[in-house]
């Protein structure tokens, strides 16, 4: 059994919990908030009367052995390392930080304390990118990958007439790149490796939040291309291209479907049969690593792909002048 606490009370982590709970071996321990009324009302759904409204007090609980972590991307890092340092695995959401820098920081503290990190990057432990990974030969070459995931945001609208929530504040460090452009970019690299030149383009709100872009990746023998969106949707799967088949690719974030068309016209279609809710996955992979030997050195791997995430996302937004008040 792993012991879980949550950092953060929003939505998502009431849509963690709903993956969570039916992972064999999560157990929900502790909840952490800022206000405590707020962590009563979260635990009480789930049956959890422990709540803190420090890191402190949260990391000296004895029966926490993990944490996820659900807070503005702004606080990942200085919480997951504080965490890490006190003994915890830490499951953090995506984007894992808001820097390369302090990924890496991240790691020195999970590497020097012995503990587990992995990011929260649902669609790479999913049955569906596992069925991409194993369809991909059929395509040949691969010459051009396009990965798009574009979704207008619940609480764009409230910023369109004013009031601007955490979603849309960059102070934050948010940015449709990292809140959205991450499904794409994250999934592209572990595919295909780091790009060998990066180019982009954003579109900026009036708060200068960046609301869409595009980023393109130059493999020499390929190109992959990112385009994401929080305020606008898109209906249209995304591909991969090869010199002897296409393979269109239905929600790169939460796959469900995935077709190859060969040049002779044949095609092979299928439907990927899992949970509705594809976080399970995560918290499944996190609870196997916590209790398996060479689960520290397997999450290690695992976590070489934020680190090209997060290379690639610097890039962008020094490229296109993201900013996030530093």
């Amino acid at each position: 059994m792993l012991r879980f606490a949550i950092i953060g009370t929003g939505k998502i982590s009431h849509t963690f919990m709903k993956a969570a709970l039916k992972v064999p071996g999560f157990k929900l321990e502790a909840v952490c908030s800022r206000s405590q009324d707020n962590g009563r009302a979260f635990g009480s759904v789930y049956g959890v009367d422990k709540v803190y409204t420090t890191l402190e007090s949260l990391a000296d609980d004895k029966e926490v052995d993990a944490v996820y972590i659900a807070s503005p991307n702004s606080s990942h890092c200085a919480q997951t390392v504080f965490m890490l340092e006190h003994g915890k695995h830490v499951l953090c959401e995506k984007p894992i930080a808001s820097n390369a820098r302090e990924l890496e920081r991240m790691r020195k503290a999970a590497d020097g304390n012995g503990r587990i990190l992995l990011e929260a990057m649902r669609p790479v432990f999913d049955p569906g990118f596992a069925k991409i990974k194993e369809a991909i030969p059929r395509l040949g070459q691969i010459r051009r990958a396009v990965f798009q995931y574009c979704q207008y945001s619940s609480r764009y609208d409230a910023f369109k007439n004013g009031v601007i929530e955490n979603a849309f504040n960059p102070a934050l460090s948010n940015a449709a790149l990292m809140d959205i452009g991450v499904y794409c970019i994250h999934p592209m690299v572990l595919l295909f490796g780091r790009p060998q030149r990066i180019m982009g383009s954003g579109i900026f709100l009036h708060n200068h939040m960046e609301g869409a872009g595009t980023v393109l990746m130059d493999y020499g023998s390929m190109l992959g291309e990112a385009r994401y969106s929080k305020i606008t949707d898109s209906a249209q799967p995304s591909e991969i291209q090869g010199e002897d088949a296409n393979m269109l690719i239905w929600q790169i974030q939460d796959t469900r479907k995935i077709q190859v068309t060969y040049r002779d016209g044949r095609r092979e279609t299928w439907e990927i049969q899992k949970e509705d809710n594809n976080m399970y996955y995560e918290v499944q992979r996190m609870v196997e690593l916590a209790q398996m030997d060479g689960g520290r050195e397997l999450a290690a791997a695992h976590l070489e792909g934020s680190v090209m995430e997060m290379e690639v996302m610097d890039k962008v937004r020094e490229l296109t002048g993201i900013r996030f008040g530093e």
